[in-house]
């Protein structure tokens, strides 16, 4: 796996790609988070690999170069949505489905956990399994969970909730508070 660093305004972000596209994107663990267990045990296998092939590591060098790229042009105002590869690696199911279909929702758009719940096939009475989902994805703001709300309000987020709240006011979906303190 390839990975990066990019300053956003809501924080460092790690990126991680692989031959086959984005695998992940972690919000700044200084937000008193700690890497997620698969995250790391992907890490551990990608350096427990002896022998690295030079063309996979520029195809997926390629990959981090065009998600850096296309995180960046989001952050800067100029791009609405992401069309770099993703590798679902370790997603599968319900999950799988879930985010696939989040990540159709267009950019200043919102949907409800019920909304994905009921899309899924897996029924709106899914909603509560929908969040945890969300709290697994592994390609926020690419796959956009920031924009899954609850029936009665924000519900959580993975980054934070001033992180949610900047990110939908970025796209529009809500006033921008006065004081992110971020």
């Amino acid at each position: 796996m390839q990975t990066a660093s990019l300053d956003t305004p809501i924080g460092t972000l790690t990126i991680g790609t692989t031959t086959r596209g984005l695998r992940v994107v972690q919000f700044p663990i200084d937000r008193g988070q700690s890497p997620s267990p698969r995250a790391i045990e992907e890490e551990e296998e990608e350096k427990a690999k002896s022998v690295k092939d030079a063309k996979d590591d520029r195809i997926a060098q390629a990959q981090l170069d065009e998600a850096v790229l296309q995180l960046t042009q989001y952050f800067d105002g100029t791009r609405t949505h992401f069309d770099i590869a993703l590798d679902w690696y370790g997603v599968n199911g319900l999950r799988l489905t879930v985010l696939k279909l989040l990540a159709e929702v267009p950019f200043g758009e919102t949907v409800t956990y019920g909304d994905l719940a009921k899309g899924s096939g897996a029924g709106v009475t899914a909603s509560q399994a929908v969040g945890g989902i969300m709290g697994s994805n592994p390609l926020p703001i690419v796959v956009p969970c920031h924009r899954v709300l609850a029936a009665d309000g924000l519900g959580g987020f993975g980054g934070g909730l001033r992180t949610k709240e900047w990110l939908l006011a970025w796209e529009g979906v809500m006033p921008p508070a006065l004081d992110w303190g971020m």
